[in-house]
C-alpha cells in the first residue's frame, strides 16, 4: 500500500512552496524552511533529487535558490511522488508477509487497485491545481507581494 512518508510530503510541500511564493528571484531554501518548518536536512535532499529530474532548476551563487524547471500546470504531484518513492524504495507493502490465500488473491489486489487509484489521482493533480487551492484559501504568498508589473 502506497505510504505518503514525511520525504514525500516535504517534497511536495516543496516544490508546491516555490511554486506559490515565485517571485522574479529564485526560492531560497531557507525561505521554503523558515515558512513551512520542512527541517534543513530533508529538504536539501528531496530538492537535489527533484533537479536532478527535472522538476526544478537549482541556480547556484549568492542570488541563486530554485525555480520550477517547467510550467506549474505541467508538474504533477504523481511526478514527485514517484521520484521520491524511488529514492526511498517505498514500494514494499505492509503486508508482505500476507501467505493465505485470501490475503494473497483478494486483500492485496484489492490494495494494489487502491494504489493504482491514488496514483492516478496523483497524476492529475498538478502544482498548479495546488496553487489555486492555496489562493482559494487565502494562504499568503511572499512572491506576489514583491512582484512589480510596471512597464
Amino acid at each position: 500500500m502506497l505510504k505518503l512518508s514525511k520525504k514525500m510530503l516535504y517534497a511536495i510541500e516543496a516544490v508546491l512552496d516555490i511554486a506559490y511564493h515565485a517571485s522574479s528571484s529564485p526560492v531560497r531554501s531557507s525561505e521554503i524552511t523558515r515558512r513551512q518548518g520542512i527541517p534543513k536536512r530533508y529538504l536539501e535532499q528531496a530538492l537535489q533529487h527533484l533537479v536532478r529530474n527535472d522538476i526544478l532548476i537549482g541556480l547556484r551563487g549568492p542570488r541563486g535558490g530554485y525555480r520550477l524547471a517547467r510550467e506549474r500546470r505541467r508538474i504533477t504531484i504523481g511526478e514527485i511522488v514517484k521520484i521520491i518513492s524511488d529514492v526511498e524504495n517505498a514500494e514494499k507493502t505492509e503486508l508482505s508477509t500476507c501467505e493465505s490465500d485470501l490475503c494473497r488473491k483478494v486483500v492485496k489486489p484489492m490494495l494494489a487497485q487502491l494504489q493504482n487509484d491514488v496514483m492516478h489521482q496523483l497524476h492529475n493533480t498538478t502544482i498548479d491545481d495546488l496553487c489555486e487551492n492555496a489562493q482559494k484559501a487565502n494562504v499568503n504568498s511572499e512572491g506576489r507581494e514583491t512582484l512589480d508589473f510596471t512597464i
